[in-house]
């Protein structure tokens, strides 16, 4: 018990007498009846809310207790309990808790006249005076009791949730009447893109996450949101730089305020120091601590190049252990004899070993050895090795290189690559044998054509000559001598007509060759003989560059009917399948060397205004109004009727030789100087299907047959070369490409082979021409 305790408890123990008892009634009363004269009486107004009776409960253990400040204000009345009374026992004393029964009822009566249980006491608060602040509870909220405008602008009353839960609802909350809040209608992208165009405050328009409603945005929320995104101040009136308050002077002061002389322990070391530097010496000491100069010199470290080990794995056993399946390192082989500098002599070479290593000097990985074995006296002799610094190069690069995990290997069959082509057997029939051969020319044969009923054949050759076989006898029926090396020969297509043209020179001869039926042979000479009547004036660009003209009488003994001279050579010659129109070539003729002639009225037209390249070839489709144009690297398509170009076909290649159409004109084979052959599909794309190297040496003719599924291409490697080419109506199929049979029986002359294949138009046969003048028929 401490000493306060002891004191209080001896005052209660001490019985008063009757006139202290009697004083201290007085006392009382006087001060209940001054405390009595402040408080309304509760029977006057009971509407008010200053004057309502508050009434205080306590035990026997609890007293009531007035508080005020030390002006004398009233505060209000405390409750304090026995343990309270103990620990303020010295601000205040407390009421005795064991009072006669007279006092309390004489204190009762005066403060009020209803009747109250025992053990309580009923205060009224004073009258609440006009400009008097009434103290705020410090641990209850300024504005707990405040009502504001935020919280009745509010109308959804789901509070802070996530708004996506009433995402499957056709409501979005409740307002304050407990009634859904039925989302507003939402249009689709269209409606948003015409609202953005049509209304002018569609970008200052936001939607409430809250309500779904659009709310437009006042300039006064726009200028808001604008400071709050470049962060400033949201209220624009507020200063942020406040005026400036000295409170230091800013003068200097010219006479110090202390003038003390410094105390002789300045002029001494200090200890704290002097530890202070002695730790970093024995950190320098230890390499704990590094100088400016070490730093220095390890950053110009890190800057230069970084080097590793590789493989330094391989030394850690319990590492290696851990990998499944590790590689090694691969370990150079260990020297031999020969790489000794005094070998035995079986080791050195002799002179026929040593031809031969120099010799692979282009391929040195096809040597034995790649050094050649010395023999010195003693070391000393022994130079220094000048591969060193390459084959330490290579070894970094073997242990660079090397793959560190041990990899499946896919065993795959070089068969299963290869796509299943169908057996030779399978797709007969195709030449196979050389059966004839046709001799009599002088010189090198450049062209062959076969008449459209298969009956006879027409060679043009370097001797100045055209001669005309029978294919079944191998026969000459007759010769035609011309003026000039004869480059290409063409039979008419049009069975009802007999006619060949020979381009020999600069000239075009369309020649009777009197074999086969009379009444053609009469129908044509008839057909030739008179030049029909033209109403139309030829331009001075065709007549400067082609002239008709009929044959002289000795020419004509010797079947010529008519003449076409050209101003320059001529390469080719090709018919239309209709067999009256024909086309010629001459690579030297600029934008005119392409020209197409018209038999019946005997009239030639220039397609072309400009020279779109060197022209090798040209060819007609054998179906549509086509014309296809080939120059030294591309191909050209153009529409005769529209005049215009439809494709052009890109070869990727050096130099195009000849040409060839599929009967059914979807098609186009292309033969090149480069060794290759290229298939074009029409409908597919500009750039080849297929790419074939079959030849060693340039393909000089290719040709396509007109009833069975083949082709050929003849080479200067003295090769023809038969291929299947099944072309199918699906047009989801692809071509079906075979090569069959490799025919090699031509010679070789002066870099020159095979120079001209043409295929017969009934029989599966095939005739070729040759540098060794003789024709060959291959059935």
């Amino acid at each position: 018990m401490t000493k306060k305790q002891a004191t209080k408890r001896k005052v209660k123990d001490v019985k008063p007498t009757k006139e202290q008892e009697s004083v201290s009634e007085q006392s009382e009363q006087e001060e209940d009846e001054d405390l009595l004269q402040a408080v309304k009486d509760p029977g006057e107004d009971s509407t008010d809310d200053e004057g309502i009776d508050q009434e205080y409960q306590s035990d026997s253990s609890e007293d009531l207790e007035f508080e005020s400040d030390e002006e004398g204000n009233y505060l209000g009345v405390k409750e304090n309990n026995a343990e309270e009374s103990e620990e303020d026992g010295e601000e205040e004393e407390d009421e005795e808790g064991d009072s006669s029964e007279e006092e309390s009822e004489d204190n009762a009566e005066a403060a009020n006249s209803e009747e109250k249980p025992s053990g309580s006491k009923v205060v009224q608060e004073p009258k609440k005076l006009i400009g008097e602040i009434t103290p705020r509870d410090p641990s209850k909220p300024e504005y707990a009791d405040s009502d504001t405008s935020d919280e009745e602008d509010i109308r959804n009353t789901v509070g802070n949730i996530p708004m996506h839960w009433y995402d499957e609802y056709k409501h979005i909350g409740y307002d304050w009447d407990a009634k859904k809040i039925i989302k507003p209608p939402k249009g689709d992208q269209i409606d948003d893109f015409l609202r953005k165009i049509e209304d002018p405050n569609f970008w200052r328009t936001v939607k409430d996450p809250q309500t779904g409603q659009e709310v437009l945005l006042t300039d006064e929320d726009i200028a808001l949101i604008k400071r709050v995104n470049s962060a400033r101040i949201p209220n624009p009136e507020h200063n942020e730089y406040e005026p400036w308050i000295e409170w230091f002077t800013s003068e200097v002061e010219r006479m110090p305020i202390k003038n003390v002389p410094d105390h002789k322990r300045s002029f001494l070391p200090s200890v704290s120091e002097k530890k202070k530097v002695s730790r970093m010496v024995h950190a320098l000491k230890m390499g704990w601590m590094k100088t400016t100069e070490e730093v220095e010199r390890a950053k110009q470290q890190k800057r230069g190049p970084k080097f590793y080990m590789l493989w330094e794995t391989d030394t850690g056993r319990e590492h290696m252990r851990r990998i499944h399946d590790p590689v090694s390192a691969p370990k150079r082989d260990l020297p031999g004899h020969a790489e000794s500098y005094n070998p035995p002599p079986e080791y050195l070479f002799d002179e026929k070993e040593t031809k031969q290593w120099l010799k692979l000097k282009d391929e040195p990985h096809k040597r034995k050895l790649h050094f050649m074995p010395q023999k010195f006296k003693s070391l000393r002799e022994v130079p220094a090795y000048s591969r060193y610094l390459r084959e330490r190069f290579l070894r970094c690069l073997d242990l660079y290189l090397c793959p560190r995990a041990k990899r499946v290997k896919l065993n795959i069959d070089a068969e299963y690559l290869i796509p299943k082509l169908p057996s030779p057997r399978d797709l007969q029939p195709f030449p196979t044998v050389e059966s004839l051969v046709y001799r009599g020319h002088t010189d090198l044969v450049r062209s062959v054509s076969v008449e459209p009923k298969g009956e006879y054949i027409v060679s043009g050759s370097d001797d100045k000559t055209v001669k005309i076989w029978e294919i079944a006898t191998g026969r000459c029926i007759r010769t035609i001598e011309t003026d000039d090396v004869v480059r290409c020969v063409a039979w008419c297509p049009n069975a009802k007509l007999s006619i060949i043209a020979v381009a020999t020179g600069s000239r075009l001869l369309l020649v009777n060759p009197k074999v086969g039926d009379k009444l053609i042979i009469k129908k044509t000479d008839d057909l030739l003989a008179e030049a029909p009547s033209q109403d139309v004036i030829e331009n001075e660009r065709i007549k400067t560059a082609v002239q008709w003209s009929t044959a002289e009488a000795a020419e004509q003994e010797k079947g010529v009917r008519v003449v076409i001279t050209h101003f320059k050579p001529i390469r080719q010659v090709t018919w239309h399948g209709r067999g009256d129109y024909l086309a010629t070539v001459m690579p030297e003729g600029a934008n005119r060397s392409a020209l197409i002639h018209q038999l019946s009225k005997r009239r030639s037209q220039i397609p072309f205004s400009k020279s779109k390249g060197l022209i090798q070839c040209v060819l007609f489709h054998p179906v549509k109004p086509c014309f296809f144009v080939a120059t030294q690297h591309n191909i050209r398509i153009y529409d005769l009727v529209k005049q215009e170009l439809i494709k052009k076909l890109l070869t990727n290649s050096k130099w195009i030789s000849g040409m060839s159409i599929h009967p059914k004109g979807d098609n186009l084979l292309v033969s090149t100087y480069d060794k290759k052959m290229l298939w074009f599909d029409l409908d597919l794309s500009t750039k080849p299907y297929q790419t074939m190297r079959l030849h060693r040496n340039a393909v000089r003719s290719v040709a396509f047959h007109l009833r069975y599924p083949l082709f050929a291409s003849g080479s200067d490697d003295q090769a023809v070369i038969v291929s299947h080419g099944m072309v199918y109506n699906d047009l989801l199929q692809n071509p079906l490409i075979v090569p069959l049979k490799k025919l090699q029986t031509h010679e070789k002359r002066d870099e020159f082979g095979v120079l001209d294949v043409n295929w017969h138009p009934v029989q599966p046969w095939i005739f070729s021409t040759g540098a060794d003048c003789t024709i060959r028929l291959y059935t």
